[in-house]
């Protein structure tokens, strides 16, 4: 059943639909390569083969019967260990936090999953509390790319994208406070959301606050519509989730982009180096864009880097997550976030605050930008993926995971829609990404254009040798 790791999630439902394969084949399938990948990627922190398969044979009774249950019944999906799934510890990547807990609760999006019928293989990596822009752990080890197992998968959401570049599951549920789906979605190759803050309800609240953001990580923008439609629903126990959507993201696909606004900016106004390979694939992608049918301006935001007061954000919730900690216990830490945790506990009420300022004004600015342009285009990241284990890349001089991803931590300050789409790769054979940004509640606009390079063939790329 090695093809039945191929199918999109679109696919896998037609194809049960018409009787030509089952939720059981499916869930074998991608089950036996989640096991064949993890020696060598480390994408699971656990899987949970003999619920799959339960759940997976009831699926199939479903179908035969003719009665479905939802929009993804018998679909294999995973789910990054932030998010709780009931009956499997969340252990967030820590050994700070004690696996005895009673786990008997789904995180909004996972109970969304569940009344779809989806079926849960198991739980993706992630590094401790979703830190940095890679996934490596003391827990959990080091994740690595698909492509090339001396690479990162990126993070934080790297086990995940891992998986689904390989076939281990068509759909996964990551989280992004600073670009942790859209970062190892461009390393691997795959496609990845950031929806609108409050699109996609979160419970437990992140300690990283508004800045996080539940997303879909898939092979094609259609499984992430299909996907949005079904996790994109308000939950009582997240105060912040929006209303429901206005309308099927997957029925708004096809309305292309001919005629839509679009601003491209290779470089934030030459505020980042972009490698030129990366460069040259996002700028063939937005010609692409161009021919077919939308009016394309290169332009830049009005955005200045505001990283600092990011990391004052960032930083405060890294001490806050930490906070009910011993001392003996932080020790337990990965250093890294020992060390920024520290920093964020001496940020005072006021420093706080300076910092919401500043990301208001960003928010203020990317709004009327908006107002003339419906999408923007940067590449998701300035370069390709490095070596696995290592937070920034050697010799580039940063010294956090931030130096290397100024397109992707913005846009969660300003809690905008963004993407980023497989448009290519390096000589190497890494992959590069396109970011697509809109408005806030506009996740139509960035499905539907992203779609349109799918259709296009554009975005498909290669796929990984299996490991």
């Amino acid at each position: 059943m090695t093809e039945l790791t191929e199918p999109t999630a679109v696919r896998l439902l037609d194809g049960y639909r018409a009787g030509e394969f089952s939720p059981v084949e499916a869930t074998r399938a991608a089950l036996r390569r989640a096991e064949a990948i993890q020696p060598e990627v480390n994408a699971f922190v656990r899987l949970t083969a003999e619920d799959a398969l339960e759940r997976a044979r009831e699926s199939e009774e479903r179908w035969r019967r003719g009665e479905p249950r939802g929009l993804l019944d018998g679909v294999p999906v995973t789910v990054k260990d932030i998010l709780l799934l009931r009956g499997a510890p969340t252990l967030r990547g820590s050994k700070a936090v004690d696996p005895a807990g009673r786990w008997d609760e789904d995180a909004p999006s996972v109970a969304r999953l569940r009344e779809h019928g989806a079926v849960f293989l198991g739980k993706t990596t992630t590094p401790e509390y979703g830190w940095k822009g890679v996934t490596d752990s003391p827990l959990s080890g080091v994740t690595r790319h698909p492509y090339d197992p001396a690479r990162t998968a990126g993070g934080s959401s790297g086990g995940s994208a891992a998986a689904v570049a390989l076939g281990a599951g068509p759909l996964s549920l990551g989280t992004d406070g600073g670009g942790s789906v859209r970062i190892p979605a461009a390393f691997c190759g795959i496609f990845g959301l950031k929806p609108t803050y409050g699109r996609v309800p979160l419970y437990p609240a992140s300690a990283f606050g508004t800045l996080a953001h539940v997303g879909p990580m898939t092979r094609s923008a259609a499984d992430a519509a299909l996907l949005l439609d079904v996790i994109g629903h308000p939950d009582s126990r997240d105060w912040s989730a929006l209303a429901p959507p206005p309308g099927s993201y997957t029925e708004g696909l096809a309305g292309g982009v001919r005629g839509l606004r679009v601003a491209y900016s290779p470089s934030l106004g030459g505020q980042v180096a972009v490698r030129p390979a990366v460069a040259a694939a996002v700028r063939r992608a937005v010609e692409r864009l161009a021919e077919l049918g939308a009016y394309v301006t290169e332009t830049d935001p009005d955005l200045t880097d505001p990283v600092e007061a990011f990391h004052t954000l960032w930083f405060s919730g890294a001490a806050r997550v930490t906070q009910h900690l011993a001392p003996h216990r932080r020790e337990l830490l990965d250093p890294g976030l020992r060390e920024i945790r520290a920093r964020g506990a001496r940020y005072s009420a006021l420093d706080y605050l300076a910092a919401v300022d500043v990301r208001m004004d960003l928010g203020r600015r990317m709004g009327r930008f908006h107002d003339t342009y419906d999408l923007l285009v940067t590449p998701t990241l300035p370069i390709t993926a490095f070596e696995a284990g290592a937070e920034v890349p050697k010799g580039s001089g940063h010294r956090r995971w931030t130096g290397w991803t100024p397109f992707t931590y913005p846009f969660n300050m300003t809690q905008q829609p963004a993407a980023s789409v497989p448009v290519g790769s390096d000589a190497d054979g890494l992959p590069v990404g396109l970011q697509l940004v809109a408005a806030r509640h506009r996740d139509d606009l960035v499905l539907r254009a992203a779609h349109a390079l799918y259709e296009a063939g554009v975005a498909p790329g290669s796929r990984p040798t299996p490991a």
